[in-house]
């Protein structure tokens, strides 16, 4: 069975760091497109950053570029999301998901078919 499972989320102050975790099962992740999506209440789901296989390659929205660092260990499967500098507005479910087929940048949940549960980013004093 195809499962992306996230963690890592939290409650932090502005400022903060949490990093986010996406483990796969039932797949091998080195073979894989990774992106990682958010979706604040009452917001579309949004794309934060997108990893390709190798790792080489990594793109961020503007609003987390230079906060935020994607990462990926094959070996172990997972894929991170390192997120510093935290803003409330950085407030919302995270999620990692692979794509279906083609994909394009800004990343478009609709071209992802593979999801997580999601994991609750909260950024508040």
């Amino acid at each position: 069975q195809v499962q992306l499972v996230e963690s890592g989320g939290g409650l932090v102050r502005p400022g903060g760091s949490l990093r986010l975790s996406c483990v796969a099962s039932g797949f091998r992740l080195a073979e894989n497109v990774i992106g990682w999506f958010r979706q604040a209440p009452g917001k579309e789901r949004e794309g934060v950053s997108v990893i390709n296989a190798s790792g080489g390659s990594r793109r961020y929205a503007d609003s987390v570029r230079g906060r935020f660092t994607i990462s990926r260990d094959n070996a172990k499967n997972t894929i991170y999301l390192q997120m510093n500098s935290l803003k409330p507005e950085d407030t919302a479910v995270y999620y990692c998901a692979t794509p279906t087929d083609t994909w394009t940048w800004p990343l478009s949940p609709s071209d992802f078919g593979t999801w997580g549960q999601g994991t609750q980013v909260t950024v508040s004093t």
